[in-house]
């Protein structure tokens, strides 16, 4: 047997294990959870999945700051695992959100006050049993004995580590990989609706059919870079499109520096990509998933995926193809501008307080684009900033929505919510603030992450963008008004809904979303500071 020549030799990976600690921390959580649901007492799994999943956020998102601390967000950014992991400002300020969003509508998964009793036992938001047939004896049998859903607790997990990844990812292979871990998982959790369970199964599926399309498109464009560039590294794929590789790999030849792959390639993924923040025409998947699934399932899926796919959207674009930014900037205009007026205008049509949201959060995802397309640091600082707010006004929003309910469970539609302001003026009151912060007026978050990626729009030449978003905004203001005017000014039914009284886990949700949209709008001026200094990508 021959030795092996010195360049033959396995070279072992260097990984730089304390930068990767929060993913690490959030998966070793989420394996332990499957390990809960295989071996400790079914009684005892709520109470310790919960525990366990909260710590590991919580230990994930002291990492995060312990690695801000260190200098990693400024002078000690750099890349690591082998050049598949990119540890730096825009990384840290994202996982950092993703962390601290996924706390608080954990707690919204673990609420068990809201619904009466069944059998003795108290109830959730999720199936009794996940495998059995909606309306079947197994079901009613797993209702009788008290069975709860506690595997949406590692789900949750497996999904924010995707999450921690995918803005983080430095390579097309990583992001890709990132992008399924995230997903599937909820795939899965859209399906696990205690009520309506039909239309929980029928959102599930219709969000794994268009987002396997999606991945798919994503696939194939990461297949035409490869072939473009010769690497999947967003480096090198940078340096190709700017004609600074001089070494060209004999197997791609016939293909490297080939324009038409480059810009289909970057298309498709930029195709993927805006399904996944529900940007028009990628949009459809959005209000039926939002509505079928899991009132907290929805919460978490609205404002987690927006700020992982964005940060995704924003390192592929700042970091692999900034040569391509003339090229794409008419597209991703089009796109911001049909996403708005289309968000904001549809939302009108709607009569389901979810679907609204939904529409909402379209909107939204044309608003944060106007950033985007700004190409310059204040973009990418407004854009960071934009997603913070959004996402605790968005888990908020849906937490309360949780709380008005009739004898069919969660009562969604808006002519039930006449007159909530006389029934309960404090929840009332608080959905208002959420709605006007949505809105952007003055002193909430809303018009703060509004007016700062505005600002960086107009500044970069795409005054014309921030002129529809104007519009777009007042268009949108409308409709929030209205489900204001309804709640405050309208006569309640005699056979309205009921407020029910949470326990102290869905109050803390409800009251963290509360008081950062407030602090963001009264005194945004630190965390701008910070989402600037946060907001420079490593290359």
């Amino acid at each position: 047997m021959t030795s092996a020549a010195p360049g033959d030799r396995f070279t072992a990976p260097t990984i730089e294990y304390a930068q990767l600690a929060p993913v690490m921390i959030v998966v070793i959580g989420a394996v332990l959870g499957i390990l809960v649901e295989a071996f400790v007492p079914r009684k005892a799994r709520y109470h310790t999945q919960l525990l366990l999943t909260v710590v590991a956020l919580a230990a994930a998102f002291a990492a995060v700051v312990s690695l801000a601390a260190g200098g990693y967000a400024t002078t000690k950014a750099q890349i690591a695992a082998m050049g598949a992991i990119a540890t730096d400002g825009p990384t840290l300020f994202l996982q950092g959100t993703i962390l601290l969003v996924a706390v608080v509508a954990v707690f919204t998964f673990a609420e068990r006050r809201l619904d009466p009793t069944a059998h003795g036992s108290k109830v959730d938001s999720f199936a009794a049993q996940a495998g059995t047939v909606p309306g079947s004896d197994s079901e009613k049998a797993a209702v009788r004995a008290g069975f709860t859903t506690t595997e949406v607790f590692p789900l949750t997990l497996f999904s924010v580590a995707g999450m921690l990844v995918f803005p983080a990812a430095n390579d097309l292979l990583t992001l890709f990989i990132a992008l399924e871990v995230f997903s599937l998982p909820l795939y899965l959790l859209c399906a696990l609706a205690r009520r309506k369970r039909l239309m929980s199964q029928e959102a599930a599926v219709k969000y794994f059919l268009l987002g396997a399309f999606s991945s798919a498109f994503m696939l194939f464009g990461i297949a035409l870079l490869y072939g473009y560039a010769g690497s999947l590294s967003y480096a090198t794929i940078a340096n190709v499109v700017d004609g600074a590789v001089l070494e060209i790999d004999p197997a791609l030849a016939g293909t490297m520096g080939n324009d038409a792959l480059l810009l289909m390639g970057g298309a498709l993924i930029l195709t993927g990509l805006l399904f996944k923040v529900g940007a028009v025409p990628f949009h459809m998947w959005t209000p039926d998933v939002y509505q079928g699934a899991p009132t907290p399932v929805t919460g978490f899926m609205a404002a987690a995926t927006k700020v992982a796919a964005f940060g995704a959207l924003l390192r592929l674009l700042y970091v692999a193809l900034p040569g391509l930014t003339w090229d794409l900037r008419p597209v991703l205009w089009a796109v911001a501008i049909v996403t708005m007026v289309g968000g904001a205008v549809v939302a009108i049509t709607q009569t389901d307080i979810k679907r609204l949201l939904a529409y909402s959060s379209i909107a939204h995802a044309g608003f944060i684009l106007a950033g985007v397309i700004a190409t310059s640091p204040e973009g990418v600082s407004s854009v960071l900033f934009y997603l913070g707010a959004y996402s605790f006004v968005t888990v908020g929003a849906f937490a309360v929505v949780t709380l008005v309910r009739d004898a069919g469970g969660e009562a969604t539609h808006l002519s039930k919510w006449a007159g909530l302001g006389r029934r309960s003026p404090l929840v009332a009151a608080v959905f208002a603030v959420f709605l006007l912060a949505f809105a952007g007026i003055p002193l909430t978050s809303g018009f703060s992450g509004k007016f700062a990626v505005f600002k960086a729009a107009a500044e970069s030449g795409a005054g014309a963008l921030v002129v529809v978003g104007v519009i777009s905004s007042a268009i949108a203001a409308f409709f929030y008004i209205r489900v204001i005017v309804l709640m405050f000014f309208s006569e309640p039914k005699a056979d309205g809904p009921t407020v029910a009284v949470p326990s102290p886990l869905t109050m803390t949700t409800i009251a963290v979303g509360v008081a950062v949209t407030l602090v963001l709008g009264l005194a945004p001026q630190y965390f701008l500071d910070l989402a600037g200094q946060a907001g420079v990508f490593v290359r």
